[in-house]
């Protein structure tokens, strides 16, 4: 599960995805095009937690750049147990190898694997935990993620790296941080998520919701399928900022470099042919259509507006309700037979995660379901995962 593992004998244990730089220790990215690079700083986000006394246990292998199902394209294999694909930092946290996790939640890998192992994980609501030192792949949405055995160690660590970070453009600032921290008491379930779930899936749900019924929440059916279109609208956007921001790997600066050129065409074509990997180069091949001339109007601006309607109506939603509940994935775990045969599964489960992550709201996930919240809200959703986390008890 490890790409590098670090002695170390302090009490709170913290180990890092791939995604995360670290001076002194490789950051791969989980591709070849990556392989053995050495960052000359560490993540802003890490060195908030070691100030708090956290000490880096090691380097959790990812998937390339993170936005696959659950590492399943790692160019160093993935981590797979009796043929079920399993996220290395989940399984790190669920070896009590760590307390916890710091990871990039880009198409919602962490929450997958939050939700099929019973672990506790938050992405933050976007601009609260700085992205300086990470590996930039979908900016607009990507956010420096936790993950742990249970609600208090992931408050803690989210209190010890959220805050303004002036070397992070996309930071915001201290005053927007208006928590909202008030009781909740009212809980929407959206249909148009829960109809192609698998029955294990339906369960936990349905469990959920009656561990909150049962301590005075009340829980209410929605209809909404404006939400649901986040995933074809995150597809596009995730796809377009991902093209973008892996042109800078050419072989000439730094990463990988081809052996098989002549001239400086051949030196850009093959260090990315032999340097990615086949769903990277999908998504690269699709974001670069989705930028053209004769599709950018019609495909990337019509997602941007897609994102827009997503933001709406969760805004509406939550002038009843003080979150809203869905699944986090269609099953509790991903066979490698079903990820061989789908290839491009990731970009079809991420129906299930693509509506936080295109709008940056909150979500925190516990009890195998996942709780989505209006902006700064994430001491009301942790509330909600205590509850559930008791029931689980």
């Amino acid at each position: 599960m490890y790409n590098v593992k670090i002695d170390c004998s302090v009490a709170k244990k913290v180990i890092a995805d791939d995604m995360i730089l670290t001076k002194g220790v490789a950051t791969t990215a989980g591709s070849k095009m990556l392989e053995g690079f050495m960052s000359l700083f560490t993540s802003e986000a890490l060195v908030r937690l070691e100030e708090k006394g956290y000490g880096l246990v090691g380097k959790a292998k990812v998937g390339e750049f993170g936005f696959d199902l659950l590492g399943e394209t790692a160019v160093n294999g993935a981590l797979t147990a009796d043929g079920v694909l399993k996220l290395a930092a989940a399984e790190a946290v669920l070896a009590n190898e760590a307390d916890v996790a710091l990871t990039m939640d880009i198409n919602g890998s962490v929450r997958r694997a939050a939700a099929q192992t019973g672990l506790v994980s938050v992405k933050p609501t976007y601009g609260t935990v700085s992205r300086y030192g990470t590996i930039p792949v979908a900016c607009s949405g990507e956010t420096v993620s936790l993950m742990a055995k249970n609600v208090a160690d992931v408050k803690d660590a989210l209190a010890a790296v959220a805050g303004h970070d002036p070397k992070d453009g996309t930071s915001l600032p201290d005053s927007m941080y208006v928590t909202d921290a008030a009781t909740p008491k009212r809980i929407a379930v959206l249909t148009d998520m829960l109809a192609n779930v698998n029955a294990d899936v339906k369960a936990k749900v349905d469990s959920a919701v009656a561990a909150l019924k049962a301590d005075g929440i009340e829980v209410v059916e929605v209809t909404n399928d404006k939400i649901a279109a986040a995933k074809v609208a995150w597809n596009i956007l995730m796809s377009a900022e991902l093209c973008n921001n892996v042109s800078r790997y050419d072989g000439v600066k730094f990463g990988y470099r081809t052996p098989n050129f002549t001239n400086l065409d051949e030196l850009y074509m093959n260090s990315r042919t032999e340097g990615f990997g086949e769903l990277l180069k999908t998504a690269i091949l699709f974001g670069s259509e989705t930028l053209s001339t004769d599709n950018y109007m019609k495909v990337y601006d019509k997602a941007l507006r897609i994102r827009r309607v997503v933001v709406e109506e969760f805004k509406r939603l939550f002038q009843e309700f003080d979150a809203v509940l869905m699944p986090a994935c269609s099953t509790l775990e991903y066979t490698v037979d079903a990820v061989n045969n789908d290839k491009y599964m990731a970009f079809n489960e991420n129906f299930y995660t693509a509506p936080a992550s295109i709008s940056g709201l909150p979500a925190v996930v516990a009890g195998g379901v996942q709780l989505v919240g209006k902006a700064f809200s994430e001491d009301k959703l942790f509330t909600l995962a205590e509850k559930l986390e008791k029931e689980g008890k």
